[in-house]
């Protein structure tokens, strides 16, 4: 799914005997073309390469999750066609357990066109959604129980939002916690986002939730608007990423601060000769957004590895690949069902 033959769990830190992961979404398959530029309307261009693999946001998520060791279970949906058969045999020959799928009979199993533009290195996708598409009633109460059954975290990237509503809903009576990647705006996911405890957002995502005029004040406003949410995490591609975590301790004295100004403050401190993965945390402090109210924590800026052009494929997955990071991340850091403040190394 993804190609990361440079990730090995050799080199990480030893990992909890529970270290299983649910994840709850698509699973697909992707046809990429690469073309030397993007094609303009009515344009006819030949390809300078092509290529077939599994896609879709939670598999590729799971498949970072279990390359990095952790025990990746996926509850998704595919037909009984060729492209089903492929997405669940990739699957499994990347150690995702596959068995709490639903495969139906007839009907087509979900794939997407990738356009990969070579001049820019980005991608453009057309889903086409699988038939019938998943619905909660395709899950047995047995199956989802024992999906659940030794879990550390569940995630979803709210493609089947009534399944994972309900995966969720069960897993908060059982106190395991919840991450949900909130990419865009759907019917039930406010309902969704109520019941995580960590959130992942696409870069336009909490402007366009919240209405703010800026994604800091909007990250204050979603912690404002989701009292169970430890941190909340907004990536920007090639800029990396912004953090808000909430503070544990609201007792002890801080200052007050807008929180535009100290994400200006934050940027000026990154390094743009070091080209490895870095952060630059803010103290907590009691973070003001005009219009919205002040929460306690802590903002974090963390910046992208620069990779050289003639490196650099494309972005398929990139975002998917993130979250299976911090899948990892939260497994190993947290003790479900006591959070623990995240401490973070610089390395």
């Amino acid at each position: 799914m993804l190609p990361w033959s440079k990730i090995s769990s050799d080199s990480l830190p030893p990992l909890p005997e529970n270290r299983i992961v649910v994840g709850v979404g698509s699973a697909s398959v992707d046809f990429l073309a690469t073309v030397a530029a993007y094609p303009k309307p009515d344009e006819k261009l030949t390809s300078t390469s092509s290529k077939v693999q599994g896609g879709g946001s939670a598999a590729n998520a799971l498949t970072c999750a279990s390359r990095l060791g952790l025990n990746a279970r996926l509850i998704s949906k595919v037909a009984d066609d060729l492209q089903g058969k492929s997405i669940l045999e990739e699957l499994q020959a990347d150690g995702v357990d596959t068995s709490f799928m639903v495969v139906s009979k007839g009907g087509s199993s979900p794939f997407t066109y990738v356009i990969v533009d070579e001049q820019t290195k980005t991608r453009t996708g057309i889903l086409t959604p699988g038939y019938p598409p998943m619905i909660p009633d395709d899950l047995s109460r047995s199956s989802l129980l024992s999906a659940l059954d030794g879990a550390r975290i569940v995630y979803s990237d709210v493609r089947f939002i009534e399944t994972a509503l309900l995966v969720a809903q069960e897993a908060s009576c059982r106190n395991i916690p919840i991450l949900v990647d909130a990419d865009y705006k759907s019917e039930q996911l406010g309902d969704l986002l109520k019941l995580a405890d960590y959130v992942v957002c696409s870069t336009k995502f909490p402007q366009a939730w919240t209405e703010a005029p800026s994604i800091p004040s909007a990250l204050v406003s979603m912690l404002l608007r989701l009292p169970n949410i430890k941190f909340v995490v907004v990536t920007l591609g090639e800029e990396g990423c912004i953090m808000l975590e909430r503070s544990v301790n609201e007792d002890l004295p801080t200052e007050e601060i807008d929180i535009d100004s100290l994400l200006e403050l934050l940027m000026q401190k990154t390094d743009d000769s070091i080209t490895f993965p870095t952060f630059v945390p803010s103290s907590v402090a009691k973070l003001r957004a005009n219009k919205f109210g002040t929460v306690h924590g802590r903002l974090i800026v963390g910046t992208a590895e620069k990779i050289p052009p003639l490196e650099l494929l494309d972005t398929t997955g990139a975002g998917d690949a993130f979250i299976g990071a911090v899948l990892y991340v939260v497994a190993i850091c947290t003790n479900p069902p006591h959070y623990q403040q995240l401490e973070w190394n610089h390395r």
